[in-house]
């Protein structure tokens, strides 16, 4: 179990933005997670995401961007969209500690508090992406039946998560 203060998640300011900008990956990450400084400055200059940042205390320790799609029919009502969690990361120094589970409580928090009717949040992950789908399991995300495509990237679970229920830790 981890000690000591428990991570929390913000939308990024601009100096924090250069702090993710830094954030160390091992190679494996950033394959699955992508390039880091193109998310953080496409999400912040993007109207339907947000750029959010991992902090222990004041430091900067990962990175996660949320997309809110919107409908494609008029007709369907905005708020009741899923969340579309992508590039979850947290910098190569602060792996193996305990805080990917603590990391995803905090987000899926942060998400019932601010966005109270968006039902749940979603993501994709590369089948040989084992730890990531093992974290994710854990953190309450239940995989759908059948692959994704995955592009060039290969076969990609799509997995979802309810917010505002079943909240980590219990």
């Amino acid at each position: 179990m981890l000690s000591g203060p428990l991570p929390r998640v913000v939308i990024a300011s601009t100096t924090q933005a250069e702090a993710v900008r830094r954030l160390a990956l091992t190679a494996t990450q950033a394959v699955y997670a992508g390039d880091i400084a193109f998310h953080v400055d496409n999400a912040m200059a993007a109207r339907d995401s947000d750029a959010m940042v991992v902090l222990l205390g004041d430091t900067v320790i990962g990175f996660y961007r949320l997309d809110y799609p919107t409908p494609v029919a008029a007709t369907r009502d905005v708020d009741r969209r899923p969340v579309v969690l992508r590039a979850f990361a947290l910098g190569m120094a602060w792996q193996g500690r305990g805080l990917g589970l603590p990391t995803l409580a905090a987000c899926c928090a942060d998400l019932a508090r601010r966005h109270p009717g968006r039902p749940w949040l979603e993501l994709t992950v590369h089948v040989a992406n084992t730890v990531a789908l093992h974290l994710y399991r854990r953190a309450g995300f239940v995989a759908s039946e059948g692959m994704l495509p995955g592009g060039s990237g290969g076969p990609q679970h799509l997995m979802r998560r309810a917010l505002g229920v079943g909240q980590w830790p219990p």
